[in-house]
């Protein structure tokens, strides 16, 4: 990170602790006592006001007009904190004093050392919090087309550079602000499609034709755990590496029907993994941010009950919040550029709690959102300003709490837990013995890991690492093994690593390794369930498939604190022979090799059966590569770089082979872009697989082997109803620049699928991952959906519902579809299904008998007793892979990807054109 402009403050001095604000492009003069600059306001800058109906700011004006306000306000300092995915720089604008600014790396240095807890007595944080300022967090544009937030976010930098009431001069000398455009690609991209049409009345962002944040759109707020994206990485790093806000105030919108804007505190259920402090203090900041728009005689807002915002998933930016001490806000308002309506929705007409001041239906100018986002952000800022000292010292006991658990025996209060006591009750449930507390829900082996080894000799080092790096972009102490340890009678080699849970992140730590146990949340006895807001079950270590122990005794080990994020320990190559490598097919890392080999031209197989290796036994699906002057720098770099291990051998080995060819991949998207293929797509970059974006209208053109050998279809590709009357609309041709109108169309029965079905009948490859699954069938496989009635009807809600949670399987890892997969593995199921086929082979990983779910809440998940879960269907010359679970899940599931990247090279391997 480096400083840009810092205004008439004079510079910091850095010290090694504090951010790196030496690299300066500009260092204005010393603040005197004569009258302040003038400042540029928005109206100077683009023309109109922030909020003026028709009209939207694009990126490239916001960031000159953050450069200008940098270097005209002895209040600001502007900090580049990294690039976007498009290339384009984000920013933090530090707002407060200009006595502040001089002396950032102190107060920077006390919210670090309150949040991360560790050597700090009560005392020391008593007065640190006495010295020290509120940190807050305020942000905007996020979800791009929600554009109420990143416009509001301009007015409110403004307002905070000229503000002169007496609250404002309290605030700024209490409090740092961390203003933050989230999402400069979507920002431009929006702003820039809204203000294409001269005629205002014309102008909508509704037929943009990509996502509005490369890959990912509006799942950019469920990244937050695993931290994939450029920008999540760039902002976790401000939040738990660098400036640990009290507060994170994340703008989003739309409100509820018939309201303005939807606020805190949430729903249930809550994470039991956080602090309650956590909790508390969330409710005592919505209070205020409701209180402010009250007395302002500003209605329409509501919390609670008003919407199914709730604070369970980890994944989205102010819920991640929770898990590191700090308080997350969200706030949904209304809004748009072109004027709205509020519309009259009778419940909401009568004060509740929930809604105390109802707003009467109306037209809804976009200026007025951005009012309201003012007086949210004001009251927020007062109640840090009102409550600094409590918010600092709070986070501190937070953390502390967080270390004082992880020395000692925990149990954390569960829902399996209150089941079990009132199992364990029987009858007497309204008189339950007390006794039960201590021999239920303190039970010896419920308790609590005081730490986790992540052992170095595990199948797929690399890939441990990478999940390792996901825990220290959002904060986590991670430590590696210096020298072979033992605990427990286990021993562990050097460079194992270890995951303490006597940390200020305990909570974040636990939420990652640990099962989450949903609550059976229904919406009364015997009813429906209430939809959960997302994933009830997402835990990333078993999404992963890493290999840990959970250690319940406190133990020590000879380690060292890993400083940042880490490239995989180099491998080995074991062995002198000459004839080629042998590498086993359990690490990820191994397709890029496989990749990088075809594109060099160098042949690579995979062993049929087991294979002897020097000492070793290979499983099935080992990667042969014969040895040329041309394989032996790419082997070589992958085992430095990669962390591969290789087995240099003296002879060819003997087994059937299979005889991997480059692949032309064609991953099928659609116009407006498909979040679940902006996954895949990112996944197949990182691991270096050739493919082309394909959309409906190329499809349907037919003549398909002529450019592909695979075809792949996200989960959400394949709509119930493939007829094309029940295709959603899409823009008018001509209403949309020419490059994308070939991105139009639809897949449709009629059309689309006879083409791919002859695609595949002479020799291509499909591959249908989650509810895409209905292609398949579509196209006459052999596949029936477990969970379809006779009547074609899917069950009830009452009966099935598995929204979103992480499942057990069995895998025949001898089939070439599941090389290097475990013999049990966890999947991500998320309204998916499982099948039966009428084929004699085909069955690849299928559920057990008893289903087991790993993490999250399932009701009646034994309707897929048995069921299979990938099938692999010859259909003519070439295959139909069902991949039934979502074996990408937003680039976390880690462990069962490896069955899309096996099936890309699989297909085309074995087709019947070779």
């Amino acid at each position: 990170m480096r400083t840009l402009v810092m205004g008439f403050a004079a510079l910091a001095m850095t010290s090694a602790s504090s951010l790196a604000y030496a690299d300066v492009l500009a260092a204005p003069p010393a603040a005197t006592a004569q009258a302040p600059r003038h400042v540029t306001s928005p109206r100077e800058a683009f023309g109109f006001d922030v909020g003026a109906d028709y009209h939207l700011v694009n990126y490239t004006q916001w960031e000159a007009y953050l450069k200008t306000l940098a270097s005209q306000s002895d209040r600001m300092k502007l900090v580049e904190i990294g690039k976007s995915s498009e290339g384009r720089t984000q920013y933090i604008a530090i707002v407060s004093t200009p006595e502040n600014l001089t002396h950032l790396d102190r107060y920077q240095e006390i919210a670090r050392r309150l949040a991360k807890a560790e050597g700090v007595s009560e005392a020391e944080a008593r007065a640190m919090s006495a010295e020290g300022k509120a940190v807050v967090w305020i942000d905007g544009g996020l979800h791009a087309t929600e554009t109420v937030p990143p416009q509001a976010l301009i007015a409110a930098v403004h307002e905070w550079l000229t503000a002169e009431d007496p609250e404002a001069l309290r605030v700024l000398n209490d409090t740092i602000i961390l203003f933050a455009p989230l999402n400069p690609d979507g920002m431009e991209l929006v702003s820039n499609w809204y203000m294409r049409n001269e005629d205002p009345l014309k102008r909508e962002f509704g037929s943009i034709p990509v996502l509005y944040q490369k890959y990912v759109g509006h799942d950019n707020n469920r990244d937050y755990y695993l931290s994939a994206m450029a920008e999540t990485t760039n902002v976790n790093r401000q939040f738990f590496r660098e400036w640990f806000p009290q507060i994170i105030y994340n703008h989003h919108q739309t409100a509820p029907a018939g309201t303005v804007v939807f606020m805190p505190p949430f729903r249930d259920p809550f994470n039991y993994n956080y602090d309650p402090l956590v909790m508390g203090t969330l409710s005592e900041v919505g209070a205020a941010m409701h209180s402010r728009l009250i007395e302002e005689g500003k209605p329409g807002s509501t919390m609670r009950s008003g919407a199914n915002y709730s604070t369970w998933n980890n994944g989205m930016e102010r819920s991640i919040t929770y898990f590191h001490n700090a308080v997350g806000l969200l706030t949904e308002i209304t809004g748009h550029p072109t004027p709205s309506q509020i519309s009259l929705v009778p419940d909401n007409q009568l004060p509740r709690n929930d809604l105390p001041m109802p707003v009467a239906p109306q037209t809804w100018r976009f200026a007025q959102s951005i009012e309201y986002s003012q007086s949210i952000n004001r009251a927020v800022l007062n109640y840090a300003s009102r409550n600094k000292d409590r918010l600092l010292f709070n986070i501190w006991r937070m953390g502390q709490n967080a270390i004082d658990k992880g020395n000692t025996d925990t149990w954390r209060v569960t829902p399996s837990g209150i089941e079990a006591l009132e199992a364990a009750a029987g009858e007497n449930a309204r008189r339950v013995d007390p006794a039960l507390y201590n021999s239920i829900l303190r039970d010896p082996a419920r308790r609590d890991p005081r730490g986790y080894v992540i052992p170095a000799d595990q199948a797929d080092l690399p890939n441990a690492v990478a999940f390792l790096n996901s825990l220290i972009k959002t904060g986590v102490d991670v430590d590696r093994a210096t020298q072979a340890f033992t605990v427990g009678g286990k021993a562990y080699p050097a460079g194992s690593y270890v995951v303490k849970t006597a940390q200020a992140y305990r909570p974040h730590v636990l939420d990652m390794f640990e099962p989450q146990d949903h609550p059976h949340d229904l919406q009364y006895p015997g009813g429906p369930p209430k939809l959960p807001y997302d994933a009830t079950g997402y835990t990333l270590a078993l999404q992963m498939g890493v290999q840990f122990d959970r250690i319940l005794d406190g133990f020590e080990a000879p380690t060292e604190r890993v400083a940042d994020v880490m490239a995989p320990p180099p491998g080995k190559i074991e062995g002198s022979g000459r004839a080629g490598w042998l590498i086993d097919h359990a690490p990820v890392n191994g397709y890029i090799l496989s990749n990088r080999l075809l594109k060099a031209g160098v042949p690579v197989f995979w062993q049929e059966g087991e294979t002897r290796a020097g000492r070793a036994t290979l499983a099935p699906g080992a990667l042969w590569i014969p040895a040329g002057d041309a394989a032996r720098p790419i082997v070589e770099a992958a085992v430095r770089d990669l962390g591969l291990n290789a087995h240099a051998v003296a002879r060819a080995p003997g087994g059937d082979k299979i005889a991997l060819k480059p692949v032309r991949v064609g991953l099928v998207d659609r116009y407006g872009g498909s979040m679940a293929s902006g996954w895949t797509r990112w996944m197949l970059e990182q691991f270096e697989y050739p493919f082309e974006v394909v959309y409906p209208q190329r499809l349907d053109a037919g003549d398909l082997a002529k450019d592909f050998d695979v075809l792949v279809f996200a989960s959400d590709m394949i709509p119930a109803d493939l007829s094309a009357a029940a295709q959603r609309d899409q823009p008018e041709p001509e209403s949309i620049p020419a490059e994308y109108r070939g991105w139009l169309g639809h897949i449709t029965a009629e059309k689309t699928v006879p083409q791919l079905d002859a695609f595949v009948r002479g020799g291509g490859s499909v591959v249908t991952i989650g509810s895409s699954h209905r292609l398949a069938a579509a196209m006459g496989a052999p596949v029936q959906d477990v969970l379809l009635g006779a009547d074609g009807k899917a069950p009830a809600s009452t009966d099935f519902f598995i929204p979103g949670a992480v499942l057990n399987t069995e895998v025949d890892n001898r089939q070439p579809l599941a090389f290097g997969a475990p013999a049990r593995m966890n999947v991500f199921f998320n309204r998916n299904s499982g099948f039966r086929h009428s084929g004699e082979t085909g069955s690849i990983v299928r559920y057990p008998q008893q289903v087991a779910v790993s993490s999250g809440w399932a009701i009646g998940p034994q309707k897929l007793s048995g069921a299979d879960a990938v099938l692999d269907l010859p259909h003519g010359e070439g295959r139909v892979i069902v991949l039934g679970p979502d074996v990408v899940n937003r680039a976390q599931a880690r462990s069962s990807v490896r069955l899309l990247f096996n099936a890309l090279f699989y297909g085309p391997a074995v087709s019947a054109e070779e």
